[in-house]
Parts: C-alpha cells; sequence; structure tokens
C-alpha cells in the first residue's frame, strides 16, 4: 500500500533522514519507534508532504506522492493527525468534525458524525462544546475524529499518547484497535513501548534519522539488546 525508499530529509544543513526505507501493507498497524528526536515526526510529515525530501521516493498505492505538496497526499487518501492536537478552538465538536469533512471513497464505508460519535462517545456528548473547552485528551481524540472524516484509507498519528493520562491512553489503545477493525491502515509513530505493543503488527525502529530495527513486535519484545539501544531513556 505505501512504500518510502531511500528518504534523505534536510532541515537547513542538518541531515534528519538518511537512506530511509519502509513499506505498510493494507490493514496494518506498523509502529515508527524512538526516542524523541530520533526522526520520527520527520518521516510522518516527508511521507504526507509537509517536509520535502531531497531525494528518495514514497509511493501510495502505486501513485507516486514524492515531493508532492500535502493536500496530494489527503486527496489520495492518506490522513494526519500531528503531536500538537491542531483543533479549531472557537468551533465547536460538530463543526470541527464538519470543516474536516471530504467526499466518501467508493473503497471504504463512509465516516459520518454519527459513526464518528459510536467510537468517541464522549465527543458526542459534547458535540455543541468549543474545542479550547475540551481537556488534552478530547481535543486529541477531536483531532483524529476529525481526520476520519475525510475519510482516509491510511492515518499517520504522531504521538497519540504523548502527555496523556493513564486512563486517556487506554481509551485511545481501544479506539486505535477499532479503527483497525473498520479496515483502517495506521502507522503510529510513538515513544510508549507498552502502547505500541499493544496496537502494532510490525515495527520500525528509527535512530538519529536511520532504521535500526525492522520486524514483528514478538520479534522486538524477545530482542532485549535492541529495546535496550535505541528504546531505553
Amino acid at each position: 500500500m505505501l512504500e518510502v525508499s531511500g528518504l534523505n530529509t534536510f532541515y537547513g544543513r542538518a541531515h534528519i533522514l538518511t537512506d530511509l526505507s519502509l513499506n505498510v501493507q493494507r490493514g496494518e498497524v506498523v509502529a515508527l519507534l524512538g526516542r524523541n528526536g530520533a526522526g520520527k515526526s520527520t518521516t510522518l510529515k516527508s511521507i504526507n508532504g509537509l517536509v520535502r525530501p531531497e531525494s528518495g521516493t514514497v509511493t501510495f498505492e502505486s501513485q507516486s506522492l514524492t515531493r508532492q505538496p500535502p493536500h496530494v497526499a489527503c486527496r489520495h487518501g492518506i490522513g494526519y493527525v500531528p503531536e500538537e492536537r491542531r483543533i479549531f478552538t472557537d468551533l465547536t465538536v460538530m463543526e470541527n468534525l464538519e470543516v474536516g469533512t471530504r467526499p466518501s471513497r467508493p473503497e471504504l464505508p463512509e465516516w459520518t458524525p454519527d459513526r464518528i460519535f459510536e467510537i468517541f462517545p464522549n465527543l458526542g456528548e459534547m458535540r455543541d462544546r468549543p474545542g479550547g473547552q475540551m481537556s488534552g485528551g478530547e481535543q486529541q481524540m477531536l483531532t483524529i475524529a476529525r481526520t476520519l472524516m475525510g475519510n482516509p484509507k491510511l492515518i499517520l498519528l504522531d504521538e497519540p499518547s504523548e502527555g496523556l493520562a493513564p486512563v486517556i491512553v487506554q481509551q485511545m489503545a481501544a479506539t486505535i484497535q477499532e479503527l483497525k477493525r473498520e479496515g483502517l491502515t495506521v502507522i503510529l509513530s510513538e515513544q510508549n513501548l507498552r502502547f505500541a505493543t499493544q496496537l502494532a503488527d510490525r515495527a520500525y525502529i528509527i535512530e538519529k534519522g536511520h532504521i535500526r530495527y525492522e520486524g514483528t513486535m514478538a520479534g522486538l519484545a524477545a530482542d532485549d539488546a535492541v529495546r535496550n539501544a535505541y528504546l531505553t531513556v
């Protein structure tokens, strides 16, 4: 479904991603793991066009997205949930969802507000509440919900558990599991290994812009040397 090959991405003179390659199959949840500053967020931004790599290719469903602007990735069905929870704070929950609405895709069930509220019942209880009056966890849920209203095929989640209370983290895990059951493909950027282990089929570990591990979550769980080298703080 997604093939990323040989990405080299820079911020100014800083070489952030070096010959980075990964692939994601339809229906998978793939975790992108690594310490803070390893290059996880830059990888997601290089995929969806927010950052332009100097070289390498991004191919989604046989269509080249290499060096294309973000709206092209969105049009092809890639949704992006940034770490910063960028909601419209003056708009209500319903208005935020309406802003994110895009036409349905023939091969996928359409996301509607009613369907959203089945997965996010808390949002359904506050549909008229302005985004600025919501907690951090509620805002994160709203950001994901608004992205789903774009009817994506692939969703990029950047640090979805960051800064959330443990009970909200568990709600987030249940939400992502439900999205997988609905047929969505997910790339999950995370530092929280326990959270990622609950959800992901496979993992890539990034360290200083290089892929250092590729394999199943079970294989990672059994490899103490890799976890200690690249994931412990």
